[in-house]
């Protein structure tokens, strides 16, 4: 049995990881997180140990490493700018490293992480669970098999409420999240990248704290896409309680992927203890691209050099 570790317990996205370990007859063995409201440990592991102070779990884990015990994984749920730190705290404990998208803020910070990869012989895998989603699997096939001088038409749009909570918390500081495009769309452009090749132009048109919108140009397709925390976002035919909106066309077409998210955690998680998983190489493209959206002059969104940037917003 796989005994794990897990930094950052009390988020959104920690009890997937938790499911992800049950499921796949893994142990967590400690979990850290500076919130203590972590009762939905109880559901998965009851009897892992839990701390709120880092240099605790850090003597734990050390701990359990002398005594032969040391932890095969360890998990990343915590707030994006900390990634790279306890990416690094996994692999100098002797574990391969589980981590939540963003890998990392910077495209620089990679380099540390390869680095360290070859001086400890471990491992860091992030989540890309849009990889393993069917209707993006049959997506990349249909892509693959279609004429070679096709480039496909593309819009991507993301909205998804956030209140007022949000610009208060980590999430709405841009050097902790890396803004709206690191945080709530990377892993739809390493989608767009698995998909459709490498990026060749990247136009960006609006950002602000709530929205953010552009144009990118990949090896296969022209995609215009639009991102948002705003719920006055929200088509006027969503449904009053539904606070999530999602939609890609590709020439056209609705790829319908809305459902299949709750089990791909799983998925990640077993790809991974199969051999496989997503390394630092897989996540670089999609982490430089939100880079350069975060850095780069905004252009008019009615300039003459993309016609077809014509971002919603």
């Amino acid at each position: 049995m796989k005994q794990y570790a897990l930094i950052g317990a009390a988020g959104y996205i920690a009890p997937r990881h938790m499911k992800a370990i049950k499921e796949t007859d893994g142990d967590l063995v400690a979990a850290l997180d500076t919130s203590d409201s972590v009762g939905i440990i109880d559901s998965h592991f009851p009897d892992a140990r839990f701390f709120t102070e880092f240099e605790r779990f850090d003597r734990h884990i050390d701990k359990l490493t002398r005594e032969g015990r040391g932890v095969d994984y360890v998990s990343i749920c915590s707030p994006n700018y900390l990634h790279d730190a306890h990416c690094r705290f996994g692999l100098r404990n002797g574990a391969d490293v589980i981590c939540e998208k963003p890998l990392v803020l910077n495209p620089w910070n990679l380099d540390g992480l390869s680095e360290m990869e070859r001086h400890t012989g471990q491992k860091v895998y992030s989540i890309l669970q849009l990889r393993l989603h069917d209707a993006i699997i049959k997506l990349k096939e249909k892509i693959e098999n279609s004429p070679a001088d096709h480039t496909f038409d593309v819009d991507l749009t993301y909205i998804t409420s956030r209140g007022g909570w949000y610009h208060v918390s980590w999430k709405g500081d841009e050097p902790k999240s890396g803004g709206i495009a690191t945080n709530i769309g990377v892993h739809f452009y390493d989608m767009l990248s698995f998909v459709f090749g490498p990026m060749k132009t990247n136009v960006v048109h609006q950002r602000t704290d709530k929205h953010s919108a552009g144009y990118l140009e990949f090896e296969r397709a022209r995609v215009r896409w639009f991102l948002s925390v705003d719920r006055h976002d929200l088509p006027a035919h969503t449904p009053e309680a539904q606070t999530t909106y999602r939609s890609i066309t590709v020439d056209g077409d609705e790829v319908e992927f809305s459902g299949g998210f709750t089990d791909l955690h799983t998925l990640s998680y077993q790809d991974i203890l199969n051999g496989g998983g997503f390394g630092i190489e897989d996540v670089r493209p999609a982490i430089e691209l939100v880079s350069n959206i975060r850095t780069m002059d905004l252009t008019p969104t009615r300039g003459e050099q993309h016609p077809f940037a014509q971002s919603k917003g």
